[in-house]
């Protein structure tokens, strides 16, 4: 199979995992890139983060078409990621790449996992400023350092710490993303020179696509089915980056 239709088919199961569950899908992007493309860790990261940032943004604008996206919540969560995730992209480039696959396979496997456990109503409480401000600094850390959107993180986040609806942290936790991830970004310019657009391209429209059609399926079948699903994938890619790692 050639790289084109590997680079649409993985960029559209990533974008309906975004526009489906509002994150998760970029968790995939890095090792699709790196195993299905051919990409260095560290270049893998950057690609992930072209990607996310595109695909994130064009979820974001279906998602507010419906009045989901809380906007004040999601732009002061984000900004206290903006500055973790700046930094920690730019550390990024500079770790071997062993260690970037590693933290990475260890990443998927706890989100995975995550996904998996019962999630319960959360009643919307008082939200506790610090909270909140570590939580969205430490996603914003997680989108620098592995080049992921960390919507597996924040629709839990803006659930449980900042008290918003189901539907409403989903579409919220796009916004997070894109400004997150735009921050990772800006924070690696210039530093890969070796990213293939001829991919990069393809996989990020294949993926806006998916992101569409996500959209639409989550309307069609439970958020819980389709979180089982994408937990089951996500372990098995986490298995193989360790025994990679490993051996």
């Amino acid at each position: 199979m050639s790289t084109l239709v590997l680079a649409l088919i993985a960029g559209a199961a990533i974008g309906m995992a975004l526009g489906a569950l509002g994150g998760g899908g970029s968790v995939l992007a890095v090792p699709a890139l790196i195993y299905l493309m051919g990409f260095s860790p560290a270049s893998a990261t950057t690609a992930a983060l072209i990607i996310v940032t595109a695909t994130s943004a064009t979820a974001l604008y279906a998602h507010a078409r419906d009045g989901n996206v809380a906007w004040r919540t999601g732009v002061l969560f984000a900004l206290a990621g903006v500055g973790p995730a700046f930094l920690a992209g730019a550390a990024a480039g500079r770790l071997p790449p062993a260690v970037l696959t590693g933290a990475f396979s260890v990443l998927a496997a706890l989100s995975a996992l995550r996904m998996l456990r019962p999630t319960g109503s959360e009643p919307a409480g008082r939200v506790r400023p610090a909270r909140a401000a570590g939580a969205g600094a430490g996603l914003g850390a997680v989108t620098g350092f592995l080049g992921v959107g960390g919507g597996f993180l924040a629709v839990p986040a803006l659930v449980g710490v900042l008290g918003l609806r189901m539907k409403q942290a989903v579409g919220t936790s796009l916004l997070v993303i894109s400004l997150n991830s735009l921050a990772a970004l800006t924070a690696r310019t210039g530093a890969d020179g070796d990213l293939r657009w001829e991919v990069i391209a393809p996989f990020a429209g294949a993926a806006i696509l998916g992101a569409w059609d996500g959209k639409r399926l989550a309307s069609r079948i439970t958020g819980q089915a389709l979180q089982r699903v994408f937990a089951f994938v996500l372990l098995a890619v986490a298995a193989v980056m360790l025994i990679d790692v490993i051996v």
